[in-house]
């Protein structure tokens, strides 16, 4: 007997799990009598789509948003992952510098809002500091973790086959840390997409976050709700991504992930 492959399990899964939500949404609109200017309901979020498909600018803000967040994800976190291991590998180093990490990661990006305004002025570096800083601690946390915590029985092979401080860096640290830098990536993935709305409302005239900001202004509560569904679309869709991406690098340095 045929079993249903995965990927097809999965798409129905998905698919039945938001049609039950919506009608939920829609349900409660409709029964609780509250009005579509305080919560529309899906089928006038749905309408407001379709506009935004019609006139274009949908594929506009998405565009310049996907570009501010991989400039901020891939900054951060290529900062975070190098620091990382030069944190991770050398723990007295690491030993100075935690306490001004764990006292600047509570931190809200937002915090630096006034200061990011004088550093970068208007355009796209305010937003792209703050997409980037919200996922910068995250990457880094995790890789030093990651690091710190090598098997030391991994160690010790590198000293009995004469392994460089290099190579046991690039052939056994980073291999063996790459379970815990992928979650860090996820983590920075996640932080930083949460924060793309703060950080586009910061002397933008374009992306999902101005788009949002500027629904509200003119009470378009169905655009905003609009927005907010595209958010969360594109940002499953990147996770999805990056989920296949670390399972390809996991299988090719045998790692079974």
């Amino acid at each position: 007997m045929n079993t249903i492959p995965s990927f097809l399990k999965t798409i129905g899964q998905f698919c039945i799990s938001i049609s039950l939500f919506i009608i939920v949404w829609e349900a409660a609109v409709f029964f609780s009598g509250t009005p579509a200017y305080l919560l529309p309901p899906p089928r006038h979020v749905g309408r407001a789509l379709m506009e935004m498909f019609t006139d274009g600018s949908m594929f506009l803000h998405v565009f310049v948003s996907l570009r501010r967040f991989a400039i901020a994800y891939v900054i951060s976190c290529t900062l975070g992952i190098l620091l990382g291991l030069v944190f991770g590998w050398f723990k007295v180093v690491w030993a100075l510098v935690e306490p001004i990490v764990l006292l600047l990661k509570p931190i809200s990006p937002v915090a630096w809002t006034p200061f990011v305004m004088l550093w970068f002025g208007l355009g796209d570096a305010p937003a792209i500091f703050t997409i980037g800083i919200a996922g910068f601690f995250s990457m880094l946390l995790a890789t030093v973790g990651a690091v710190s915590n090598v098997n030391t029985s991994y160690m010790y092979v590198a000293q009995n086959f004469g392994l460089s401080k290099f190579q046991t860096l690039r052939k056994i640290v980073i291999p063996a840390s790459f379970p815990y830098i992928a979650q860090g990536l996820r983590s920075a993935l996640t932080a930083s997409w949460i924060f793309l709305v703060a950080g586009e409302l910061m002397g933008v005239t374009t992306g999902l976050g101005f788009f949002i900001n500027d629904a509200r202004h003119v009470l378009r509560s169905d655009l905003i709700l609009a927005g907010i569904v595209i958010i969360g679309t594109i940002g499953l869709l990147l996770d999805k991504l990056l989920q296949y991406l670390e399972k390809l690098v996991a299988k090719k340095w045998g790692l079974g992930i």
